[in-house]
């Protein structure tokens, strides 16, 4: 039977793109914890090599349990990634410039996590990581189940009023637009107050503005330890807000605060609760 010149055109160009596509990834090493929680959520288990130095620390990683069934790095630099003899190392855009330098020297592919400030950029990052994984079904199907967490949490806050947050820390820090706690904000019914008043990223506590800019209740990561109020109100920037005097500081656990990654869900649902409890009988 005679092939149709059509089909032949659609089988070769089909062959061309199978023979330019990179073969799924089977030996991967995660260089962060951000990344170690995409990589047990999207690969078979014989695909990773070893996460991070932090991944079994309960309090960086929410993934602890399960990464200790893994190797992990000793530490941060490229020798003890390419130890693994990785044909993939997940890194980040905070990961320092000499272990990325050491890695592409050395020919290793690398999947550079670049941004994580909105969920459009994690759910960018699950797709780039699941197809190099060979699994793109289960990143879809990972963004599926998350926008329908994202759908759930907001129909329970339509129409709450926003309560004015600040994010607080003993470095002393807080966080503006563009950063992970704004995210954290928009999505559980609430006002950032640094980036209403146009701070951007993570920048240091601006003593002199902050008792304009009236936060309501305080946020913290719990990773700051025990007695954080006590020493906020030791702190210039801090002390003479209404809220600290009044005691309303919301402590969330660090590895949710922190995360980078769909996990992120988690903590838009703990600080919703926090927050307007009313509507979580």
């Amino acid at each position: 039977m005679k092939i149709p010149l059509r089909a032949w055109t659609i089988l070769l160009c089909a062959l061309a793109v199978a023979r330019g596509a990179p073969a799924a990834a089977q030996r991967v090493v995660s260089h962060t914890v951000g990344t170690d929680e995409l990589l047990l959520a999207l690969a078979d288990p014989g695909q990773i090599a070893a996460l991070s130095h932090l991944g079994r620390d309960r309090a960086y990683s929410l993934n602890a349990s399960e990464a200790a069934a893994y190797p992990t790095l000793k530490s941060n630099d490229a020798e003890s990634v390419m130890r693994f003899r990785p044909d993939l190392v997940l890194v980040a855009s905070y990961t320092e410039a000499p272990t990325l330098a050491l890695l592409r020297r050395a020919g290793v592919r690398l999947i550079v996590v670049e941004r994580f400030e909105s969920l459009e950029d994690v759910y960018a990052n699950i797709r780039a990581i699941g197809a190099a994984l060979g699994h793109s079904d289960r990143a879809e199907k990972l963004i599926g189940s998350t926008k329908q967490r994202v759908a759930e949490l907001a129909r329970k806050l339509e129409g709450v009023k926003p309560v004015r947050v600040l994010a607080v820390s003993t470095y002393p820090f807080t966080a503006g637009s563009q950063t992970t706690f704004q995210d954290l904000c928009d999505h559980a019914g609430a006002i950032n107050v640094a980036a209403e008043a146009g701070l951007v990223g993570h920048a240091s506590t601006p003593d002199e503005k902050l008792l304009t800019w009236n936060p309501e209740l305080l946020i913290a990561s719990d990773n700051e330890g025990a007695g954080l109020e006590a020493r906020l109100w030791q702190m210039p920037a801090y002390r003479h807000l209404s809220a600290l005097r009044a005691g309303r500081l919301v402590l969330l656990p660090g590895p949710l605060m922190a995360s980078v990654t769909h996990h992120r869900v988690a903590a838009f649902e703990a600080l919703a609760r926090k927050l307007h409890p009313e509507r979580f009988p």
